[in-house]
């Protein structure tokens, strides 16, 4: 499958050119589409993905979050919990609307581009998926989720997370969000309480990281570390991030140790 990047690049500049791009909140989205592309790309290259589908999962990479920025001009929140479903939104856009023959002609990987958007930010990916929709699904999910790691760092939680400092800084992990931790998944957003559950939330992304090399990039970037440093001004929430460090490092470290004796991964 041919696919002229230029092309999607300038399709994706027009689109967002409609929205205030001064807005930092824009300017996060695309600076994170961006990003995600580059992840979605190097992921596939080190799992042995070929030409042409390299291409294709650096494509769903760009469209993954078009649906954002409808999403902050109609609810004023990048929250779907308060507004809408952004990856369905932006599935909508593109292939309901017909907006994706702006990124490109050609039809035929329509089903797999729109699955693989879809289900991006959804807690599992759909069961009925083929095997190679799944295989584009999870990519997709592997380098939104590590480049989400990232955004937590550079943008001051209490911003992404629209709670005070103080509150922030005084509260507690719920025990069920702990539980969900030592169990290796993601934690339901059904789970979360406190300000600082959403922390452990995002923490807990990286157990649904599929492709060995995901792993590897997070360590190698570090801002997994940087989120795992936080502060409490309660000593029980600092333990509970001592925890939650001691059990990350030793799941970390089986995933690094896979990736060191299978000689197949680049």
């Amino acid at each position: 499958m041919k696919i002229d990047r230029q092309k999607a690049i300038n399709a994706f500049q027009e689109y967002t050119r409609h929205y205030d791009v001064t807005d930092e909140k824009v300017k996060l989205k695309i600076d994170h589409t961006y990003r995600v592309c580059g992840l979605c790309q190097q992921i596939a290259m080190q799992s042995g993905f070929d030409k042409d589908e390299t291409e294709l999962a650096w494509l769903s990479g760009l469209l993954h979050d078009v649906g954002r920025f409808e999403q902050l001009r109609q609810y004023g929140t990048f929250s779907d919990a308060q507004s809408i479903d952004h990856a369905a939104f932006g599935a909508d856009i593109l292939f309901g609307e017909g907006k994706i023959r702006d990124y490109i002609a050609d039809d035929s990987e329509d089903e797999l581009l729109e699955k693989a958007v879809r289900c991006h930010s959804a807690y599992r990916v759909p069961a009925q998926y083929t095997a190679r929709e799944k295989k584009f699904a999870d990519l997709l999910r592997d380098a939104d989720k590590i480049d989400i790691l990232k955004v937590n760092i550079i943008v001051p939680i209490e911003e992404i997370y629209n709670v005070t400092t103080y509150d922030l800084k005084h509260c507690q992990v719920t025990e069920e969000v702990m539980q969900a931790f030592y169990e290796e998944h993601a934690v339901l957003r059904s789970l979360k309480k406190t300000p600082v559950d959403n922390v452990v939330g995002h923490i807990s992304l990286v157990y649904e990281l599929v492709y060995p090399v995901s792993c590897r990039l997070v360590y190698e970037q570090g801002y997994l570390d940087r989120l795992m440093d936080f502060q409490s001004e309660l000593p029980q929430t600092n333990a509970q991030f001592e925890r939650i460090r001691e059990k990350m490092a030793a799941y970390m470290e089986r995933k690094l140790q896979f990736l060191r004796e299978d000689s197949t991964i680049k």
